[in-house]
């Protein structure tokens, strides 16, 4: 089973995912969380740090609704080593979504074909998309499989909600399962898998998902992974052993008072 990191802004950094790295197995990809191209062309300082090489191993995700931005930046993330690319399609966030990015481009659907358009014709990297299915209501996504199904995507990552419904509620999979009949395209499930028991049933429902996004779920048990692919899984000793190495990364990296704030954000989901 294919197992991928989520990217949560505020919790997998590049410290979490280095120290996760090093103490479980089983995540074949990490996902940045997402950068934005500014207007003239660069990366902000934060960013920059986000995505240098020592810290920024994973594949880099892109907030944005410009081609020209998205190539710009595409190319700059091939210069800086990386081999794919990931358009942000799924952030539901307010802030985001009144600039019509994230999931607020699935309410403008001519402004996201103009958007693929100018990415698929001369994007430099292999491009992964993460998606909603709709803004609103989940009968929107018929619309976009058939914008989906026009473009060479090198992985579909579904996160089968809404805006409007953000976590809220239970994800539409018959909705996946469209997606599954109407695509020709590498798939990826994400959305409310918190134990092993729901990785498995969703690959019986699905087999022919190529992956598996985790987020809160891999948070909250970050031997999940590690124990879907047949190894260990998480005892306390192995959580308290992975708790004391990032505590010790982040008091290396940062003062006292981000390190709390980070090991609070983090250790809130651990499961025992």
């Amino acid at each position: 089973m294919t197992v991928y990191l989520a990217p949560l802004e505020g919790v997998t950094d590049a410290v979490f995912r280095r120290v996760h790295r090093d103490c479980f197995s089983g995540v074949a990809k990490y996902f940045i969380p997402f950068v934005s191209p500014t207007q003239n062309l660069t990366f902000t300082a934060r960013d920059l740090s986000i995505l240098a090489p020592v810290n920024g191993f994973g594949v880099p995700q892109l907030l944005c609704k410009d081609a020209a931005l998205f190539l710009w930046a595409a190319q700059a993330l091939g210069d800086m080593g990386y081999g794919e690319v990931n358009l942000n399609l799924g952030c539901p966030s307010g802030t985001v979504t009144a600039k019509g990015k994230g999931s607020g481009l699935l309410a403008d659907v001519p402004a996201l074909e103009r958007l693929l358009d100018g990415v698929f014709a001369r994007s430099p990297l292999p491009v992964s998309i993460k998606t909603r299915i709709g803004y609103t209501r989940p009968d929107e996504f018929d619309r976009l499989l058939d914008v989906f199904a026009r473009y060479p995507i090198h992985e579909l990552i579904i996160h089968p909600r809404t805006r409007v419904e953000f976590y809220k509620g239970t994800p539409h999979r018959e909705a996946f399962a469209k997606a599954h009949a109407a695509l020709d395209r590498p798939l990826c499930y994400n959305g409310d898998l918190f134990c092993e028991a729901d990785c498995r049933e969703l690959m019986r429902q699905f087999p022919n998902t190529r992956a598996l996004m985790l987020g809160r779920g891999l948070i909250a048990n970050p031997a999940l992974a590690q124990s879907l692919g047949g190894g260990e899984a998480l005892c306390k000793a192995s959580l308290r052993a992975f708790h004391d190495r990032l505590l010790a990364a982040y008091q290396a990296k940062y003062p006292a008072h981000v390190t709390l704030g980070r090991m609070r954000e983090i250790a809130k989901h651990f499961v025992c």
